[in-house]
């Protein structure tokens, strides 16, 4: 017996510290409840999750990144997709609306910040990489 898989692709996003803040993007089409996110999209054919964090980043943001290490994977409790977290370095660039259809803003956001762009708080394994990575 096969099956047919009509799931949808996961997501991997990228978790961006520079100057002691993390990168967020603010989508243009707001998903469910979210609107302030990380860089992310969908894992594209063979790509792994990283090389799916890499890409979205330079695509959506401008910034060339490299990913560190996978933080962790989860089905996301508002959108019912698989989201992977990758942690990525910034190797150059200045971060920005790269692509208007998707966002429409950026923001480096400290510490301190983060439960006003995401009140309904971050998966437990990115909220302790910023823990370890940003003053607080």
């Amino acid at each position: 017996m096969t099956e047919t898989i009509t799931e949808k692709p996961g997501i991997s996003a990228a978790i961006i510290v520079r100057n002691d803040r993390v990168l967020m993007v603010r989508r243009a089409v707001k998903e469910g409840e979210l609107m302030w996110q990380f860089p992310a999209g969908a894992i594209e054919g063979d790509e792994s999750a990283e090389a799916a964090a890499v890409r979205e980043t330079l695509e959506e943001t401008g910034l060339t990144v490299e990913a560190i290490k996978l933080l962790g994977e989860r089905v996301h409790p508002k959108t019912g997709r698989l989201m992977s977290y990758t942690a990525c370095e910034v190797l150059e660039g200045t971060a920005h609306v790269a692509d208007d259809e998707e966002l429409d803003a950026v923001a480096w956001v400290a510490h301190s910040e983060i439960p006003e762009y995401v009140p309904y708080g971050l998966f437990g394994p990115v909220q302790e990489y910023l823990d370890g990575v940003l003053p607080h």
